[in-house]
């Protein structure tokens, strides 16, 4: 890992509030990601289970978290299994956690190698009534490959059938949106480096520039100060590639009077953030860019505003698109009398504002969530309105990172650049 280590305070505490949600007599068992195989003897960069990770801060594949509050053995009411390194594994990878490091890391005091997994789980499955098992059950969620859990659910079930399953995930989703002191402070890091490769590239775009070439500033100041890397896959989509949400490729050059939007993020410590900014090719906006940038400026800090304790997602992004279709008004885009008209359950400001306004961010992009909970203090949220304009080949959305507070929304992403003519100033 090139990011500082985190304090294993924040694991600890982690598991002593997972615990509470556990039936009596229940054995909770949480395994590594896989590393994927790419071709012939290829691995992916693997990327750790983010609930194994959240409770044990253990960032090494084939590991496994075993919780069991009742255990008769008081030493076994927390497990931590790692891999063994042997002379191979030390010649050829490099050595793995020591059994000390792993304690150290996660303040686990039991430890064991993996090897040893079924022999001591098989003793626990005698004391407990009920099995915790994990499963990827994101809103979003697409599976085709089957993943280390799924393998294990299927044998566990097969072994012990006549025990009580119960679902991870559900718990998951309570506890992660809340964000300690410690969480928070790993995603302003990868903020502060976000805004970093920020202010790099506006220095460097110009036109004929092309959208790899961006991306690769980025990259460059993301591994410059301790991240892994981009969050997720960025999207540089200069004219209008900014109007395909989702534009990946990357590859096309960017061209005097059009506009970039560029969809980033650092992660640090397996903290995402995500940022989303527009600028001008040329420098400068044309003042038809102006008037449609400064209109999702106003819609995202409107937004930013309603992000308060008690407030529900649904009633959130309703209120937001009443915001934005005022402001499509404004530029022409919608008429007032048809809007008045429209079908309530079909608005007609989604022909330019067709995604949500935010979602959760934290260990994933897309953090786990509950959906019909109520925003909290601790949990972060991104807020990012768009108006795309296909005939006009213009796409603008802005995102920043936003902590919910009893005293009111922190933008995390505060000191980035965001206004246009500030923007117009530090690429002069």
């Amino acid at each position: 890992m090139k990011y500082t280590p985190i304090k294993n305070e924040l694991y600890i505490t982690n598991r002593k509030n997972f615990v509470k949600h556990l039936k009596p007599k229940s054995v909770a068992v949480f395994n590594s990601n896989d590393q994927m195989p790419t071709n012939a003897d290829g691995t992916m960069p693997f990327r750790q289970n983010n609930d194994l990770l959240y409770l044990s801060g253990i960032d090494q594949e084939e590991s496994i978290l075993v919780i069991f509050p009742d255990a008769i053995n008081p030493k076994h009411r927390e497990i931590l299994f790692v891999k063994e390194t042997s002379d191979l594994i030390a010649i050829w990878e490099g050595a793995k956690l020591t059994k000390e490091q792993a304690t150290q890391q996660s303040g686990i005091e039991t430890v064991y190698w993996t090897s040893q997994f079924e022999q001591i789980f098989h003793g626990l499955t005698t004391e407990a009534e009920h099995i915790y098992l994990n499963q990827n059950e994101h809103l979003r969620a697409s599976s085709p490959v089957e993943t280390r859990d799924d393998r294990f659910r299927k044998s566990c079930q097969a072994k012990y059938p006549l025990h009580e399953y119960e679902r991870l995930a559900p718990i998951m989703r309570k506890l992660r949106p809340i964000k300690s002191s410690l969480e928070i402070d790993m995603i302003q890091q990868a903020c502060n480096i976000t805004e970093k490769g920020f202010r790099r590239l506006l220095k460097f775009v110009k036109p004929g520039v092309m959208e790899y070439e961006i991306e690769a500033e980025l990259a460059h100041e993301f591994l410059m100060n301790r991240s892994r890397g981009f969050a997720y896959e960025p999207i540089i989509a200069s004219g209008f590639n900014a109007c395909v949400l989702h534009y990946v490729e990357n590859n096309k050059e960017c061209k005097a009077g059009d506009v970039i939007l560029l969809d980033v993020g650092a992660e640090y410590g397996n903290y995402a953030s995500d940022l989303t900014r527009c600028v001008p090719v040329s420098g400068k906006f044309t003042p038809r860019q102006k008037e449609v940038y400064n209109a999702v400026l106003r819609v995202m800090r409107a937004a930013t505003s309603m992000l308060v304790p008690g407030t529900l997602h649904d009633e959130y992004h309703t209120k937001v698109g009443e915001v934005m279709e005022a402001e499509l008004i404004g530029l022409g885009l919608l008429d007032k009398n048809e809007v008045a008209k429209q079908d309530p359950k079909n608005p007609l400001y989604k022909k330019y504002f067709m995604h949500g306004t935010s979602h959760h961010l934290g260990l994933d992009v897309h953090d786990v969530e509950e959906r019909n909970r109520p925003f909290e203090a601790g949990m972060v949220l991104t807020v990012e309105p768009g108006i795309y304009i296909r005939e006009e080949n213009l796409g603008i959305r802005l995102e920043n990172d936003v902590l919910i507070t009893n005293n009111g929304p922190i933008d995390l992403m505060k000191n980035i650049p965001i206004e246009a003519d500030e923007i117009e100033a530090l690429m002069a």
